[in-house]
């Protein structure tokens, strides 16, 4: 017998037959002889719903009550669900984030899990019931209601998984797996039978849509195994797992892109100490993330072009921030550029594989896209690009690298 938590979407609970068909995959893995503990995202487009409400009443929603209002639609999918499964003959009982002592820091809107009680998850399964628990919420340490941030109910699941010592996490969604690149842009992609955490944990943060970052991050920490499956069909999905031997022969494992990220460059600053220190510290200070960073030196060695990326939905902020910094600095001006996409590799077989860099750069030469930064880790690079290239710069680099057909 393994005990097994399974996730599902917002997609999987989005109508009342959806989430008859969740409840009957519950009482099947029940059936087969298992203990189930079940996370729910809220129904599809509800959560989109609820932030337009608060939105009309307010632009700038109060932190906690937005945080309030946004929880109420894992609750809502929480008790339809335990409803579904009571009716099945499958005795359930649904669990917010209070009743399982899911303790977060006091961050709304992108909260950092603390702790988990697993007591009452337990007091359940012993009682032979399936626990149902609300995903994306947790509650501060003043016991106000506070969420993960946008897909967060994975990070709930994996956290649970992680507490509970399960044996795997099953994160339910609208795709089979995790693949090589976007199938909607490259017919030829295929699905990755076993990723490691690390080439996920790239793939996430680099755009790929399958799971929230943190998530990755839970199961990387405590070796929560993750399987990424369909709502819809039975079929094995995609294993993300502890690194193993036979992944470094492969070499480029998928190809990802971004399209959400916006560039600023500050021209002609002061090439003095502490400048960058400065741009850098007040984006930090406004919580505004920066990936990638460029600097430039000129010819003189009195002036520096600093450039880098922001997500686009910051990018007027940082803007507004940078104005009145480049004339304190004395730079000649601020620019910005929001169609640019970042195109990536990932593969852990990087790491004992050399020339990556060049057959990637000479297959993007050929044809003909243009590359305007470039970015490097371990197992990754990146390049930032025009974003009208975006599907062209995907398709090329998948064929280049092999990942094309069955495998």
């Amino acid at each position: 017998m393994a005990l097994i938590v399974q996730k599902f979407g917002g997609t999987s609970v989005g109508t009342i037959e959806r989430i008859k068909n969740v409840a009957a995959r519950v009482k099947r893995t029940r059936e087969a002889g298992h203990q189930v503990v079940v996370v729910v995202s809220a129904m599809a487009g509800e959560t989109n719903r609820l932030v337009k409400l608060a939105y009309e009443l307010d632009p700038e929603p109060v932190s906690r009550e937005y945080d309030v209002l946004l929880a109420s639609g894992e609750q809502v999918s929480t008790a339809l669900v335990a409803l579904a499964l009571n009716r099945m003959g499958v005795p359930s009982r649904s669990l917010l984030a209070h009743q399982i002592d899911f303790r977060t820091d006091a961050t709304y809107g992108r909260a950092r899990i603390e702790s988990i009680g697993a007591n009452q998850l337990a007091a359940c399964l012993a009682r032979g019931e399936t626990p149902v628990v609300a995903g994306f919420q947790g509650i501060d340490p003043e016991g106000n209601i506070t969420t993960l941030g946008r897909g967060g109910s994975d990070t709930t699941g994996v956290a649970l998984a992680a507490a509970l010592h399960a044996d795997v996490c099953e994160i339910y969604t609208d795709v089979d797996g995790i693949y090589t690149t976007d199938p909607n842009v490259v017919k030829g992609a295929r699905k990755i039978p076993r990723i490691s955490y690390d080439e996920m944990l790239e793939l996430a943060s680099l755009g790929a849509k399958v799971l929230q970052t943190r998530s990755v991050e839970f199961g990387m920490k405590y070796r929560v195994p993750i399987h990424v499956r369909s709502s819809f069909d039975e079929s094995e999905g995609s294993w993300v797992v502890p690194e193993d031997e036979t992944m470094e022969q492969v070499v480029v494992r998928a190809v990802t892109y971004d399209r959400n990220d916006a560039r600023i460059s500050i021209l002609r600053v002061p090439d003095q100490p502490g400048v960058a220190a400065k741009i850098f510290s007040v984006l930090a200070a406004h919580e505004i993330s920066v990936d990638m960073i460029i600097q430039n030196s000129s010819q003189e060695r009195e002036h520096t072009d600093v450039t880098f990326t922001v997500p686009k939905s910051n990018v007027l902020e940082a803007e507004r921030l940078m104005n009145p910094l480049a004339k304190e600095l004395g730079a000649e001006q601020v620019t910005t550029d929001t169609e640019i996409s970042k195109v990536s590799v990932v593969g852990v077989g990087m790491r004992s594989h050399s020339g990556v860099a060049a057959k990637m750069f000479a297959a993007l030469s050929e044809a003909g896209v243009n590359i305007e930064m470039i970015a490097t880790s371990e197992i990754k690079i990146s390049v930032v690009i025009d974003e009208a290239y975006t599907e062209l710069a995907v398709r090329v680099l998948h064929q280049v690298f092999g990942l094309h057909g069955e495998g």
